[in-house]
């Protein structure tokens, strides 16, 4: 399928995980009846609480939120992302932050678990360490189907150029970055990354995001959909909801033939390699 419809889901995820699943469910169906084709959810989209809460609400691989993505993808035949949530590590006081893409039967296509961690220490002293609850993912990871090659990235990940690099490399032409960007950053880096990644790697970047306030942050929305030339082509408003983007891979070809930005890199000169090979099991 060269050209279809892309839904980016923008939500308020809360403490409740039912009521952010149902949300969730309607929005998505919402969306498959406007005929989207690809429909992409954000980052932590069934649960956000502290640190405590989140490893009490972290799931199995067949736990609620899985359970219900697939039967949507199922039901309506359409290829569904799931934003990511908290997964669950036997025997570990982490979790990994994970996101699941199915197919139009239900079944899980491709498993990516976030990659970048926010640890910082500030100059007076201050630090933050996102690595004491979160465990980091180590697989770069694309899916190959009748919508194209789709690779994936989650929020923090966004600030990273070699990932999406890679990304490009293993022949992702749309790139799927569902996020809970604060709004203290995404007012000024938000969409300026999210075009760089798109114009650097000559693909479609879909970016689902968090909005309004959550557990202690206030996340920015501004979901959006970039295509490969670095134009905007959809943008959410200041609320939860449904935005639809037109995916084209006939132009994204074109960009490419245009500007072979890929072809001419330097490898004589620097290589950007894998440390570890293709990703796990889903």
């Amino acid at each position: 399928m060269r050209k279809y419809l892309a839904a980016m889901i923008q939500m308020n995820t809360g403490r409740d995980r039912e009521e952010n699943l149902e949300y969730a469910r309607a929005r998505v169906e919402e969306a498959a009846q406007m005929g989207a084709k690809l429909i992409c959810l954000p980052e932590t989209m069934s649960f956000i609480g502290d640190a405590a809460e989140t490893l009490e609400h972290a799931e199995d691989k067949n736990g609620p939120s899985f359970r219900m993505i697939s039967g949507l993808a199922k039901k309506y035949g359409i290829y569904v992302h799931g934003g990511s949530w908290a997964e669950r590590i036997p025997g570990e006081p982490r979790v990994y932050n994970t996101s699941y893409l199915f197919s139009p039967a239900g079944t899980p296509l491709a498993k990516y678990r976030k990659m970048h961690l926010f640890d910082i220490t500030m100059p007076d002293g201050g630090a933050a360490r996102e690595s004491e609850h979160v465990a980091p993912g180590r697989e770069v990871v694309t899916a190959h189907t009748e919508l194209g090659v789709l690779g994936f990235a989650i929020c923090y990940d966004l600030r990273f150029p070699e990932l999406f690099r890679l990304l490009a490399l293993r022949g992702a032409q749309v790139i799927l970055v569902p996020a809970c960007f604060t709004l203290q950053t995404g007012k000024d880096h938000w969409e300026p990354l999210l075009r760089a990644r798109a114009i650097e790697n000559e693909c479609y970047v879909i970016a689902p995001d968090q909005i309004g306030k959550n557990a202690g942050m206030t996340a920015f929305g501004g979901s959006m959909a970039v295509d490969p030339w670095g134009t905007v082509i959809a943008r959410a408003g200041e609320a939860p909801g449904v935005t639809l983007a037109q995916i084209d891979l006939d132009y994204l070809d074109r960009v490419r033939s245009r500007m072979q930005t890929l072809n001419n890199r330097r490898e004589d000169v620097y290589a950007l390699r894998l440390s570890r090979g293709e990703a796990g099991e889903i």
